[in-house]
């Protein structure tokens, strides 16, 4: 199984290290969600890294190479990688996520087809690398070409949409710590993504997480894969630079 240091326990122990007063979703859960997170051998994400670190040294597509024909360990090469993300593609000419990345690599290099976003073996090859990020803070990769993404995504970010006319900004900022339906509402950090959700019984990519928010005022949500997310993703860990990153994290 990966290695997790010691000091990134440490950290995780006594829940995401803050400098100022932004909060992680993590201090909006009870204690017992809480523990759930913190215990890798209670947190069920880590069954998607095991699977991850499973396919991470599996041939794929015609070329038989694997991610470890590559990029040798998850442990060593994908350190800090997940904290920058989202990250501009030279070749494609476009901005993508990790699951993104992932799927490039697969058409490119291994040259099998792309895993379909949800896909079980996605998000566990995406857990394990995020994994490799926890106990570091967020930073965002500084690409001037991400500006225009960012901005786009805080457009998203502060816009009414939906039956309930609502924007993002309303519920994860002016009522933060507040309630809805008995739900706390958190400020809407992606520091641990992918999540295990205890309502989904499942791991979810944040793209699946901000389809269910447009549901749920009432909005259409965009494909998977749309631009869009990729923006609003690219906005949100800017907004939550410097924080402590969690993968996998548990919530409600």
């Amino acid at each position: 199984m990966t290695k997790v240091c010691t000091t990134a326990l440490v950290i995780l122990m006594a829940g995401p290290a803050q400098s100022d007063d932004r909060r992680s979703g993590f201090e909006f859960m009870g204690p017992t969600t809480q523990s759930m997170q913190t215990d890798d051998m209670a947190n069920p994400g880590m069954l998607a890294v095991l699977a991850g670190e499973r396919l991470w040294n599996e041939p794929a597509g015609l070329s038989e190479q694997s991610c470890q024909t590559c990029h040798g360990d998850p442990e060593g090469e994908m350190r800090g990688v997940a904290a920058r993300y989202p990250a501009f593609d030279e070749v494609a000419g476009t901005a993508v996520d990790i699951s993104g990345r992932v799927n490039l690599c697969r058409t490119r290099h291994q040259r099998a087809d792309p895993l379909p976003h949800e896909n079980a073996d996605l998000l566990a090859l995406v857990t394990l690398i995020g994994l490799q990020s926890r106990g570091l803070p967020i930073q965002p990769d500084p690409d001037p070409r991400l500006t225009e993404w960012r901005a786009r995504g805080e457009a998203y970010y502060e816009t009414r949409v939906g039956q309930l006319n609502l924007s993002c900004a309303q519920c994860h900022d002016e009522n933060a710590g507040g309630h809805l339906g008995g739900a706390p509402i958190p400020e809407a950090h992606p520091t641990g993504y992918p999540i295990y959700r205890l309502e989904w019984q499942a791991m979810g990519s944040l793209q699946r997480r901000l389809r269910g928010c447009f549901t749920g005022v009432r909005s259409e949500p965009w494909p998977y894969g749309s631009d869009g997310y990729i923006a609003l993703e690219a906005y949100l860990m800017q907004r939550a630079a410097g924080m402590t990153m969690e993968t996998p994290a548990v919530r409600p």
